[in-house]
């Protein structure tokens, strides 16, 4: 799509918008209804676009893809009148026969750019908040996902005016050409290079942003933990998808007197998941192109391989594979992994594990596995990361009460739930004071009142 024609849309949208029929609660609550009646009638198709790109098993594609967006829909929908509502904050004395009052508008028109590792739900998602919040909005789907972007662009059509949500499809041209645009709210989820291009060309517009990135999220088991337990928590999050998952643990770190018991652990919860052979499991995923298994297969050079390290590009496979030894000089510990390979380190002390993770940049997640309390707060108090969990991984996401989001190289912001609403909502201050009383103080000529205004102050303050 041209320029031009790209121009038009985003125009359409915004003279749509300012018709104001996007602010009423009641039109939002039934864009909201819509879209999920749209995904149920697509469940299906939607699942079957999951595995044309990705070979994603129905399982995974549902739980992660579709029936989150279920929870999420319908928790917005029952709040959205609470959350919207103006919010009443208290007035200092100093303006008395005043109220104060948080109004949340809408942005107006918002961009909503979509990954190819969860190509329905991460598009969908920002929309519904984007909607809740009484946004328009253009959607851009992932062109590495090329059959649920088709899909997606289907969806959308056949179920809201194309001048209130609209869909682009494309690659590169077409990203670049819709972030020349300007937009009210940019709203992106991808990698952290991609990333800085997206914020330099929010930065001309001077357009606020919400970054979804990721990031190297790092998993602790400590000498106390469960190990059964971790283990089958740990490869469910970290072989879902074949581990293209921005908040997919990136690498471990386990306490050096349980490693030998743990990497058994590990190896014996991958046979059971995934069987002898995981290339004829039903239930693993597939790298999503083949310039995707080169970068990871390139990961591996030099690498101490303990279990998998198997791989077929023409089927785009790769093993579910354990890495043991792994180093912060090694190809593996120096980006974001986004497959299923898993490094493994070892620490003696607690603090050795807290400090390695802050050599590194702030990961999206961070996992810790241990029985103790106060170990727990420890790490949480040493560390930092966008979010994470306590003897489990992932799960985070799924709560809707729970904000999501990145810090650092990470990313920004923070969606889900009320947090989302609020990330597509403008909060406004609003002062409104009554007219039958007017402090002439404030007023010139001044004179000697500056006296008076000092002395006031030191009541209040």
């Amino acid at each position: 799509m041209s320029q031009k024609a790209i121009a038009a849309r985003v125009q359409k949208l915004r003279k749509f918008f300012n018709t104001g029929e996007t602010r009423k609660i009641s039109f939002r609550k039934k864009q909201l209804r819509m879209l999920k009646k749209a995904i149920r009638k697509n469940e299906d198709a939607i699942m079957e676009a999951l595995y044309r790109d990705l070979k994603k098993p129905a399982f995974e594609s549902y739980a992660s893809e579709i029936g989150i967006l279920y929870t999420e829909i319908r928790h917005v929908h029952w709040h959205l009148r609470s959350w919207a509502r103006k919010r009443e904050v208290a007035t200092p004395i100093i303006h008395f026969y005043s109220t104060s009052a948080v109004h949340y508008d809408p942005y107006g028109v918002a961009l909503i750019i979509g990954p190819w590792n969860y190509p329905f739900q991460l598009v969908i998602a920002p929309l519904v908040a984007a909607i809740a919040a009484g946004n328009c909005a253009v959607i851009k789907p992932s062109e590495l996902a090329p059959a649920t972007s088709r899909l997606v662009a289907k969806m959308i059509r056949e179920t809201f005016d194309e001048d209130y949500i609209t869909v682009i499809e494309g690659g590169v041209e077409e990203t670049g050409a819709l972030l020349k645009e300007k937009f009210d709210y940019i709203f992106f989820t991808g990698g952290t290079a991609v990333g800085r291009i997206v914020m330099r060309a929010a930065a001309e517009n001077l357009t606020p942003v919400t970054l979804e990135l990721g990031g190297k999220s790092p998993a602790i088991v400590d000498e106390d933990a469960h190990l059964p337990t971790a283990a089958r928590r740990l490869c469910w999050g970290k072989f879902f998808n074949a581990g293209q998952t921005c908040l997919a643990p990136d690498y471990l770190l386990v306490h050096k007197k349980i490693k030998a018991a743990f990497i058994d652990e590990l190896k014996k919860t991958i046979g059971e998941f995934y069987g002898d052979d995981p290339r004829s499991s039903r239930d693993y995923a597939r790298i999503i192109n083949e310039k995707h298994f080169d970068r990871i297969m390139g990961l591996l050079e030099g690498a101490k391989v303990i279990l998998g390290g198997d791989s077929d590009r023409k089927n785009r496979f790769i093993a579910p594979t354990l890495v043991d030894n792994a180093t912060l000089k090694d190809p593996i510990m120096n980006e974001e992994i986004f497959g299923p390979l898993l490094p493994i380190m070892t620490f003696a002390k607690l603090d050795d594990a807290i400090a390695q993770v802050n050599r590194l940049p702030r990961p999206l997640a961070l996992y810790y596995f241990s029985k103790s309390v106060k170990k727990q707060k420890k790490v949480l108090a040493g560390t930092s990361s966008g979010g994470g969990c306590i003897n489990d991984t992932v799960s985070h996401v799924g709560s809707q009460e729970l904000p999501f989001g990145g810090i650092g190289d990470s990313g920004m912001g923070r969606y889900h739930g009320k947090s989302g609403f609020e990330t597509f909502s403008h909060q406004r201050g609003i002062l409104t004071r009554a007219s039958a009383f007017d402090l002439k103080l404030r007023y010139p000529p001044y004179n000697k009142k500056v006296k008076l205004l000092k002395f006031l102050f030191r009541i209040i303050g």
